[in-house]
């Protein structure tokens, strides 16, 4: 968090050719940081969430880099207004001209260039340094003194820049017809005050093109990305680019409408803060507690909620113990409040709240709506649970319905697909290690832990081998865990070929001092998420896509039962009472496959509970129906695997692969010949079908001639006659675009720098579970049943 309190030292050198920096009034930015690897694209997707703007950082030497364009895409699919600044632009090689194309070519976002970098063209050096920006905005020059740490800056006026630097004073002039011209084309307001400029691009005021920007900004429909210029080393162009994100991006009340999902529906919180409030078909029946109806009938926010926060990143301090960071959606979280968390369905009390500043934490009494805290001693929360302040919590009973439902910006957990064997040094250190494996699932939702019910192994899966070997380090380093991690493997899945006749289970047994009793029928079939699914909106059925399976639940109802509040469900039942452990238990079965153990994979579980023959009255307990669900899905599998025996499915993952022409060739033949990937396209970045891509295809085309972009001056391996600027063929970027089995992607990295004299790089995310022939099939189990 950043409080621009006090400004950078200006210094005033000359009366007539320097002036100073305007004293800005204090604001609060809260800076949340990601990391760039493609194995932790949850994390990025779980801060794009809670943020309302971003500043895109660029590498001014590298450029739009392949996971650039799929961090960009996602921030696009949230509506998020973002800002790109190229750092980096005091390195042999910078090129801010050509990064700015590569925007548009590959972004496609229309840059509106609003800084140019100063070279001092004045020394002998092969390259000028790097001394300051061109403002096109405000009509002047900053020049950063050097060795100074960024520190004093002068300031030039475009008028006395002619003396000083008569290249620089003409491009900048270029950049602000060539920023005025493309706002017109977006924003009526900025037509209008050039017409009452007497169509003079120069003579438009900054506040006024300020205004414009902003407008574009926060119209969703627009495609202008501001463009700012600097070094971060150097300090250079840190403050001006702090004082844009003031002007430019929108504060926590102008953010569009975050998502809720309530009730199994998604809607917007406006929806429920505002006077629309909740449909009726959701809101609570009449005489329910806490129950707020305005004058239409309709169910609202206001009342007995006290706030809504989203609980974004869960943080293990070794001094301070567990830090959970929210961000408050509504009302204020008062120090020592009770908080329900929807999620987990309990209740837990804040004792503290902080205000982070860096590693500072400061104490605050309350968090405001709009603002990021921390709560102190949670025991509880998840990266990604929703609290409620809720007036009148009870610790038992929690909160009424739908409240209890409510979700804020909910997301789908991607499957892991590596993992690592954990095993405790000592039978003595079992409990410690379950403790810190629990208290990394609480940071990352991303990870997951199973046990092997054959082999008794603990297992840690996520989404890479980095994100794996992070997480390992956390465990034995920081959590000082006495645990040793085996090979990390590639988690592969099994699907049926052949559906199952109907399996029916009856469970009666006692259960922890309980009669439990419970039946259901099931059947499984193969499906895919093509196939085409009805549901029945009554309650009485319900479907869930889990983990590339499908569940359906059906309830046959007591037709003797007349009563319509009940809808012949048992006195004081709902339908989630069945639904929900019904549900449960077919997942616990699609864990493990019938034949090799594996997670099933595109199965469609049908589950049929009959009120008259399945329901035993009080003996039928959730626990009960979980384990009748379980039981008869277990015997479907093992059905369905006698008729038709299953097959493996592996995981294949879209990899992007940045090589330069030269070695193009070498690079495809390894994929396509050595790995048994498919080759989708090259140097079309837009061919990625991922669901994260879906801007990507609505993206306008951009004339890449139209786009102002200043001359490179200090460009290398430039073609002659090549008016875009663009690297020579030789040593052109190109970009691979490909389907790769994961199993060909372990270790591939260090490969591919051999092929590439290590220019190469390369970011995959995973695409879809493929089914394996049968040689390759045969091929795997047999390294696998050959490690044991």
């Amino acid at each position: 968090m950043l409080t621009m309190a006090q400004r950078t030292n200006v210094q005033a050198q000359d009366e007539t050719s320097s002036s100073r920096l305007p004293i800005r009034e204090s604001h609060t930015i809260n800076l949340i940081d990601t990391p760039g690897h493609a194995d932790f694209t949850f994390e990025v997707i779980r801060s794009l969430r809670i943020l309302d703007g971003a500043v895109c950082i660029l590498d001014g030497v590298a450029g739009v880099e392949a996971q650039t364009e799929k961090v960009w895409y996602q921030a696009a699919n949230h509506k998020i207004p973002k800002i790109i600044y190229i750092n980096k632009l005091d390195r042999d090689g910078a090129a801010f001209g050509k990064t700015v194309k590569e925007i548009a070519s590959r972004l496609f976002t229309w840059p509106a260039v609003c800084q140019i970098p100063w070279y001092d063209q004045s020394t002998d050096r092969h390259k000028g340094n790097f001394v300051g920006l061109g403002d096109a905005v405000e009509l002047q020059c900053l020049r950063w003194a050097g060795r100074d740490d960024g520190k004093s800056i002068r300031v030039i006026k475009l008028n006395d820049l002619a003396s000083i630097d008569k290249r620089l004073y003409e491009e900048l002039r270029k950049a602000r017809v060539a920023l005025v011209e493309l706002l017109s084309e977006n924003d009526d307001y900025m037509v209008e005050k050039y017409l009452e400029c007497n169509e003079d691009h120069l003579a438009i005021s900054p506040a006024d093109i300020r205004k414009s920007i902003r407008r574009c900004l926060l119209d969703g429909a627009s495609t202008i990305t501001p463009v700012f210029a600097g070094s971060s080393f150097q300090n250079i162009g840190i403050q001006p680019l702090l004082d844009r994100v003031v002007d430019l991006l929108p504060s926590p009340s102008e953010i569009s409408d975050p998502e809720v999902k309530i009730s199994g529906m998604h809607i917007g919180l406006k929806d429920l803060t505002e006077k629309n409030g909740l449909p009726s078909s959701i809101a609570p029946k009449s005489g329910s507690k806490g129950r707020v109806v305005g004058s239409k009938g309709i169910f609202s926010l206001q009342g007995n909620i006290g706030a809504l926060a989203l609980a974004f990143k869960v943080v293990n301090n070794p001094k301070s113990g567990v830090l959970v960071y929210v961000r408050v959606y509504y009302g204020t979280i008062e120090s020592n409040a009770m908080l329900y968390n929807t999620n987990l369905q309990s209740s837990e009390r804040a004792p503290k709240l902080f205000r982070m500043y860096a590693a500072d934490a400061v104490e605050v009494p309350s968090i405001n709506s709009g603002q990021i805290g921390v709560i102190r001693g949670l025991k509880y929360a998840r990266t990604g649970d929703t609290l409620i302040a809720y007036t009148g919590t009870s610790p038992k009973s929690g909160i009424p319905a739908p409240w209890n439902t409510l979700q804020l910006r909910p997301i789908d957990v991607p499957s892991p697909v590596f993992f690592a064997s954990v095993e405790p040094q000592s039978l003595s250190e079992q409990e410690s290690i379950s403790n810190a494996l629990a208290l990394l699932l609480r940071e990352d939702p991303s990870l997951r832990v199973t046990v092997d019910d054959d082999s008794g192994q603990t297992l840690l899966s996520g989404m890479g081998e980095l994100h794996l070997e992070i997480a390992q380090d956390r465990l034995i380093n920081d959590l000082k865990a006495k645990a040793s991690m085996g090979k990390i493997e590639i988690e592969y899945r099994e699907c049926i070929m052949a559906p199952s006749s109907v399996q029916r289970a009856v469970f009666d047994r006692e259960i922890a001092g309980k009669m439990g009793q419970a039946g259901c029928s099931v059947t499984v079939i193969p499906w895919s998420d093509d196939m085409e699914t009805t549901s029945v909106m009554d309650g009485t059925e319900s479907m869930l896509k889990s983990n590339g399976n499908m569940i359906v639940t059906k309830i046959k109802q007591n037709q003797h039962d007349s009563s319509e509040e009940q809808k012949g469900l048992p006195l004081g039942l709902t339908h989630d009472f069945f639904h929900t452990p019904l549900r449960n238990g077919a997942l616990a079965a699609l864990a493990r496959g019938p034949q090799h153990r594996f997670p099933m994979q595109n199965t469609q579980v049908s589950i049929l509970f009959d009120l008259t023959s399945d329901f035993f009255g009080m003996h039928t307990t959730p626990a009960a129906l979980l384990t009748a669900a379980r039981i008869a899905t277990q015997r479907a599998l093992k059905d369905s695997a006698q008729a038709i025996d299953t097959v493996l499915m592996e995981p294949v993952m879209n990899a992007v692969i940045t090589c330069t022409e030269a070695t193009l060739g070498g690079v495809v033949h390894d994929i396509s010949a050595a790995r048994g990937g498919h080759i989708v396209s090259l140097d079309d970045t837009d061919a990625m079908s991922t669901s994260d891509d879906r801007t990507r295809e609505e993206a306008q085309l951009i004339d890449i001639r139209r786009v102002y972009a200043p001359p490179d001056p200090f460009a290398s391996s430039v073609a002659v006659g090549n008016e875009e600027g663009m690297p020579s063929q030789t040593n052109r970027a190109r970009s691979i675009t490909a389907r790769i089995p994961l199993k060909e992607m372990v270790g591939y990295l260090k490969h591919l720098r051999s092929l590439t004299a290590g220019r190469g790089s390369f970011t995959m995310s995973l695409d879809r579970f493929e089914r394996m022939n049968g040689l390759r099939q045969k091929a795997v189990l047999k390294e696998i049943r050959g490690s044991y």
